[in-house]
């Protein structure tokens, strides 16, 4: 049977509750907060409902249940410890046709009481239909953990915001574009507030001064549910999305109804946009007032040409933040199974791209080798030969254990483990890979039984 979720007005308007034990205490703390008038029936009740009764704040009928008690009721809730009673009650409710719900007994329920999450004006409810109650407060624990506390006073603001639009602005989509966007911003009290200026002015004009921001955004390695918090709340209030290629769809998906997505990446050393291009998209959608997020595969930080892109931003005058996401160093590690510093056999993290860990300056000699290290290669690309005569060069063993991960995070995820000698012999890997080596990959079989894990290996 499916439910229509609704939320009663139920101020000053008349109530019944049958029972005034422990389980009529919870539904009378319930109904107290709606404003219903509430009249309790029954013979004897616990002392905090007698001291509402003192004070006034319900009225309580100190005798059993009558059926004349249900006249003239616009809810009522049966609340007693005697089954015969709750089920009387309930079918007195049913033939006067007036809303009833018997605790605790699914089949006598007109309605039920739902898990309630609040901040101010805004209620979630949670309901499981009275199949686990348990369950609906476990969720709306895991809910309230995630709310902002001052999420009341920004509705209430918002909701004030909302009544002038509505009041000075025309009917069409260009308001309720703009009663989206507001959705997704801070509202504060001041006549500058940005977003105070951008509801009021004009929807063909742009507010003088308000200019957006740009977020350097880490989308992580791919899997949804390692996002960070903010990375996820500023994708779902962001206007323009500009995405590297391999950013997957899962976490497009996230992004506001509306928004502005833009494939901004290259693949396979292909550019389809140049860094300028990139550059003046950001300052243009930025200039017009957006929130943009510049959204990058991994961190930002970690090989993501975020230096040129703050660069840009920084001369055009534009505001930007950075936003760190999970680098695929760390996500491959995770599905190996191992420690990039393990106390045994790492005391130091190389991090290189696959050009650059087997370039060197002209006329300088190779790197002294580096046993300790783990050495961290992305993008190490499809021939691997060029790479492990290098390592071999700097005087690296030949059994070095190497590893290359595909797709990291990510459904399809791939490992493969050599060693330096046979390192050039493998397989080209499906991209995006990442190539591991280091003495900590020998620690690593023990601490995860990888073909259980749903992870492809091969020696």
């Amino acid at each position: 049977m499916s439910l229509l979720p609704v939320f009663l007005k139920l101020e000053d308007r008349p109530g019944l509750l049958v029972g005034a034990g422990s389980v009529a205490l919870e539904k009378i703390g319930n109904l107290l907060k709606t404003g219903v008038r509430l009249r309790v029936v029954a013979p004897y009740a616990r002392p905090e409902v007698r001291q509402l009764a003192i004070e006034g704040r319900i009225e309580w009928v100190q005798r059993c249940f009558e059926p004349e008690d249900l006249d003239g009721n616009f809810l009522i809730v049966a609340a007693t410890d005697s089954p015969q009673v709750n089920a009387a009650v309930y079918r007195g409710a049913v033939a006067r046709g007036i809303l009833a719900n018997s605790v605790d007994d699914p089949p006598h329920c007109d309605f039920y009481f739902g898990s309630v999450v609040s901040r101010g004006a805004l209620q979630i409810a949670i309901s499981t239909e009275g199949e686990s109650p348990a369950v609906a407060q476990r969720l709306r624990r895991e809910i309230d953990e995630q709310l902002p506390q001052d999420l009341g006073p920004w509705l209430e603001a918002l909701g004030s915001l909302r009544r002038q639009v509505l009041e000075t602005q025309p009917r069409g989509e260009g308001r309720k574009t703009l009663l989206h966007r507001l959705a997704y911003r801070p509202v504060c009290g001041s006549a500058s507030c940005p977003s105070r200026q951008l509801a009021l002015a004009p929807l063909h004009e742009k507010p003088e001064g308000a200019a957006g921001k740009v977020y350097l955004v880490g989308a992580g390695p791919g899997d949804p549910d390692l996002l960070t918090v903010k990375a996820l709340r500023l994708l779902q209030s962001a206007d323009v999305v500009l995405h590297d290629d391999l950013v997957p769809q899962a976490i497009l998906a996230l992004a506001r109804p509306g928004a502005e997505i833009l494939n901004v990446g290259k693949r396979c050393g292909v550019k389809s946009i140049a860094q300028e291009e990139i550059d003046a998209l950001m300052a243009r959608h930025a200039l017009a007032g957006h929130c943009v997020v510049r959204l990058k595969s991994g961190d930002p930080l970690v090989f993501g040409r975020a230096a040129e892109e703050m660069a840009a931003l920084s001369q055009a005058g534009i505001p930007f933040e950075i936003v760190p996401g999970i680098t695929a160093a760390f996500a491959a590690a995770a599905v190996i199974g191992c420690s990039l510093t393990s106390r045994n056999g790492a005391s130091n993290v190389i991090f290189s791209t696959g050009h650059r860990a087997q370039s060197q300056p002209s006329g300088q000699p190779a790197r002294a080798r580096r046993e300790d290290a783990t050495r961290i290669v992305y993008m190490p690309g499809r021939d691997l030969r060029p790479l492990a005569q290098q390592w071999l060069r700097e005087g690296l063993p030949a059994d070095f254990p190497c590893a290359v991960v595909s797709h990291a995070a990510q459904p399809g995820q791939e490992l493969r483990r050599t060693t330096l000698a046979a390192l050039g012999d493998a397989p080209p890997a499906d991209a995006p890979s990442l190539l591991i080596a280091g003495w900590a990959l020998l620690e690593s079989s023990a601490a995860f039984d990888l073909e259980e894990e749903g992870v492809a290996v091969t020696a």
